[in-house]
């Protein structure tokens, strides 16, 4: 009866403590970075800096969260696969949804 959950079994000593706490600390202080830099004006960079900034910072804290919580470092080959396939699937996302926004006219909300 216990080797029925053979396929089950895991390492699970590649995370302890302190990591997790490492990792919370990394994910707070993006959470912090992107309050402060809410706060400031980047549009004398480019127009939409400040909004790329924020989707860095958010996309660096994803790739942790999905990295180290849910154990994808760890995980067999195909389940990076899917992992970055999804990260693939996002840029196309952003792409059609960027082209769009970027192709429009200023109409009634444009500044």
């Amino acid at each position: 009866m216990a080797d029925t959950h053979n396929e089950h079994d895991h390492d699970h000593e590649h995370m302890n403590i302190p990591k997790y706490i490492g990792i919370f600390m990394i994910l707070v202080v993006g959470t912090i970075l992107t309050y402060i830099t809410a706060s400031w004006d980047l549009d004398v960079i480019f127009p939409g800096a400040n909004t790329l900034l924020a989707l860095l910072i958010a996309f660096t804290k994803m790739t942790f969260v999905m990295l180290f919580f849910m154990h994808v470092y760890w995980s067999k080959r195909m389940i990076w696969l899917a992992a970055v396939a999804s990260f693939f699937w996002l840029a196309i996302m952003f792409a059609y949804t960027m082209q769009d926004y970027m192709t429009r006219g200023s109409g009634v909300f444009g500044g």
